[in-house]
């Protein structure tokens, strides 16, 4: 049987197992039975099935074409990472494909696509443990991780150091007298949410504030859940003179739901968000944020894999973002000690 056309859905199929058990036979990950191995390997050898994308692919030459894979292309963030990408891509006479992966199985299989078919030379990842779509990237494909480090030590990766940046946001607002901080996270299996959230508890331990679980409130990086965050502290009667949102969008659900509750701020309640997104210089009031350079991560991303690409032998060192704070007028000093009182 040889027809250099059967794709992996096809070995999935006449193996009787799924696309992705395929891909983790491929990609050598032990989450697979020696019985379905054995079974799928089989298939493979039977089929002449080329899995080796990558030797394919450094057999027919550079194609100067990379990658951008991410949980979606609507987000802010997201979107202004693949752009600074694209930018340094270009500078340098690559072409950028972009692409969304709501999941691990999409993943997978624009993975094979891309590698396999359109014969890419590099991959950035955005987010690479939302799920376990990382398990499905190649070995020794040349890849870049952005946004989480990686727990491969050959894949490089570009980040923030979102526990400082958390600890930097809640030190000014204790500088500013508060002691009682409302933390609205992110979503709670992201790196980021969890870095961040050290940082929270540091700044408080550094001043000797006991932290309250009760001021940890679950989001999804969604405004709204933002303002459900604060709508449900108030319904509980929870103390709080300040608002720590890690991400500027839940920042604004909150600040829409303490007006709704005739709260006002900075006055009675200060709000600090997180990434400093173009319009929150707008809000009302503007909002003091911590500011990430999305478009210098994904240069930088761009660049560190065109480097892998071009020099293979060369060990890439992966790199830390630097973050800003910038204040504005949603943070000020806390007024006589005061709660807010319902």
């Amino acid at each position: 049987m040889k027809n250099t056309h059967y794709t992996i859905r096809d070995v999935a199929r006449l193996a009787g197992v799924s696309h992705q058990t395929v891909s983790r036979v491929i990609n050598k990950v032990e989450k697979v039975s020696p019985g379905t191995r054995e079974k799928v390997e089989r298939v493979i050898e039977e089929l002449n099935y080329q899995p080796n994308a990558i030797a394919r692919s450094m057999a027919r030459g550079k194609t100067r074409t990379l990658a951008c894979l991410s949980p979606n292309l609507t987000d802010f963030t997201f979107a202004s990472i693949i752009e600074g990408a694209e930018q340094k891509a270009r500078e340098v006479g690559y072409y950028l494909l972009s692409s969304s992966c709501s999941d691990e199985d999409t993943f997978a299989e624009i993975v094979h696509e891309l590698v396999g078919r359109r014969r890419i030379d590099g991959l950035i990842i955005i987010n690479p443990y939302i799920d376990y779509r990382y398990e499905f990237i190649p070995a020794h494909f040349p890849t870049i991780f952005v946004g989480d480090e990686s727990k491969d030590d050959e894949i490089a990766w570009v980040a923030l150091d979102d526990e400082l940046a958390g600890y930097m946001a809640v030190k000014h607002l204790i500088g500013l007298g508060h002691r009682e901080i409302l933390c609205i996270q992110g979503t709670i299996s992201d790196a980021c949410t969890q870095n961040r959230t050290l940082g929270y508890f540091r700044a408080l331990q550094e001043e000797q504030i006991s932290p309250k679980e009760t001021l940890l409130f679950c989001g999804d990086w969604t405004a709204t859940s933002g303002y459900k965050s604060i709508e449900t502290a108030l319904e509980k009667d929870q103390k709080f003179s300040a608002v720590f949102a890690q991400n500027d969008r839940m920042a604004i659900g909150a600040m829409h739901a303490l007006r709704n509750a005739n709260i006002q701020i900075p006055q009675q309640v200060s709000v600090i968000g997180f990434d400093d997104m173009p319009l929150a210089s707008y809000f009302d009031p503007p909002l003091t944020t911590i500011r990430q350079d999305f478009n210098q991560i994904g240069q930088e991303a761009a660049r560190t894999l065109i480097h892998k690409i071009e020099h293979p032998d060369e060990n890439e060192t992966s790199h830390r973002i630097a973050v800003e704070l910038v204040e504005r007028q949603s943070t000020a000093l806390k007024s006589g000690g005061e709660h807010i009182e319902r």
